[in-house]
């Protein structure tokens, strides 16, 4: 494989001003302070009022945005970048388009580079549509019939086309990005860099630029993209970097550094359940704590649709006593507060038993999660023989970011109701009578 970005020990600093803290007085202590500095600058006269050495400048420190990140990208790769805010992504996407300069270590690019990296970024504002659909063309290197030969499809993609006369500057956001990706894709860059910049458009937008990105990559060239949202990186991207601090934190396979990053980032999302006061029932038997875990036994931020969902209720028997035909329920909830599905033991004929030791715990466990990406609420609800003991009613939520349920690595857009089934569709010919 051809490298066509190479990243060697890539710092960037900042260097960050700060004004002193303006302190307001009585007349007296102005000019008491007055006179004060007066005498310091007729004994010092090459010193500030505070002390230190007068150099004209305001107090400063040192920010790095990257500190030493150094990685090879291959040709064709499609590679999401992940962080939280300050990581240093765009930082980083900027050294590589080069729009800023690194502080040290080098990036070096081997082909054409198109850049999408904040609204407005390559455009002319006074020019209009039309204008700055030529002007990115030559800024890439284009002769201007090969950017005629793109231009019905860069202004048929990006829907502007009443406008293209019109100076960009009053163009809304929405519009100055569908203009401003169309051109960034459509003039055939060998590497193709995009940030959070998408989130801009609506959600239809988004897929058909992610689509678009896809068919990008058919053609052998590179995407970088950088997004906080976990499922679009997921079904376009096969490896992903980890930005923590201005460092590189690990760079793999993007579903193995997505689980990482979450793990870490927002660390496992069990609920304590002790001090919920609203909860109904005997009280015999009480659930105190839910862990959330995948298949591997590990703590999770969120579940992913396709995979092993693991939900550990942790309860306490407080009865003294035996207890038999433990019945476990779990209403699921969509945003809105509407009931999609029920867990419940007695349904698949496996209520539980417990001995009157104090603490046990019950799994629940879904296989193949079939839930699309969203934040779902759920009710728990436990029986002995029949009679309530413990009902806590919007117990808690838990998240389902998108997964490979289908081979395809697709997901149905949004607003398409919650669940995930397999099926099947083919072809039936003239003769063929398996319908009937």
């Amino acid at each position: 494989m051809t490298t066509v970005i190479k990243v060697e020990n890539l710092s960037k600093r900042y260097i960050i001003g700060h004004r002193r803290e303006a302190s307001y007085g009585t007349l007296r202590d102005s000019l008491t302070e007055g006179g004060k500095g007066l005498a310091r600058r007729l004994l010092h006269p090459f010193r500030s009022s505070a002390g230190h050495a007068f150099t004209g400048m305001p107090d400063t420190e040192e920010f790095w945005a990257l500190k030493g990140i150094s990685f090879d990208v291959q040709q064709g790769d499609r590679i999401g970048i992940l962080g939280r805010n300050g990581a240093g992504k765009t930082t980083l996407l900027k050294v590589l388009s080069r729009i800023t300069e690194p502080t040290e270590g080098r990036a070096s690019i081997r082909g054409r580079i198109s850049s999408l990296l904040e609204v407005g970024t390559g455009f002319h504002p006074e020019l209009t549509g039309r204008e700055n659909i030529f002007l990115n063309g030559a800024i890439l290197g284009m002769g201007r019939e090969e950017i005629r030969g793109k231009f019905d499809e860069i202004v048929a993609f990006a829907e502007v086309e009443k406008f293209l006369d019109t100076p960009v500057k009053r163009y809304s956001s929405g519009m100055y990005v569908r203009l401003a990706f169309a051109v960034a894709a459509h003039l055939e860059p060998e590497i193709l860099v995009v940030d959070e910049v998408l989130a801009v458009g609506d959600a239809a937008f988004q897929k058909k630029c992610l689509g678009k990105m896809e068919d990008v990559s058919r053609e052998g060239r590179t995407i970088l993209f950088v997004s906080h949202n976990m499922g679009a990186i997921r079904n376009l991207c096969r490896k992903a970097i980890w930005l923590h601090g201005g460092i590189l934190k690990k760079l793999g396979p993007v579903e193995q550094v997505i689980s990482d990053y979450l793990l870490d980032s927002q660390g496992p999302m069990a609920i304590s359940l002790d001090q919920r006061r609203d909860r109904k029932g005997t009280g015999d038997l009480r659930c105190e704590n839910i862990g959330f875990y995948g298949r591997d036994g590990r703590e999770v931020q969120a579940f992913t649709s396709g995979q092993t969902a693991r939900i550990v209720f942790h309860f306490r028997n407080r009865s003294g006593n035996d207890l038999r035909n433990v019945h476990l329920s779990i209403g699921i909830d969509d945003q809105a507060g509407q009931r999609i599905t029920l867990l419940d033991s007695e349904v698949v004929g496996q209520n539980a038993s417990l001995s009157a030791a104090g603490d046990h715990r019950l799994e629940v466990t879904v296989d193949r999660l079939p839930l699309i990406p969203g934040r779902y609420g759920f009710t728990v609800y436990c029986a002995v023989n029949g009679e309530v003991a413990d009902w806590i009613q919007n117990a808690g939520s838990f998240e389902v970011i998108s997964g490979p349920f289908f081979d395809t690595g697709k997901m149905p857009p949004p607003g398409q109701g919650n669940f995930l089934l397999d099926c099947t569709f083919r072809h039936l010919e003239p003769d063929d009578r398996s319908d009937g």
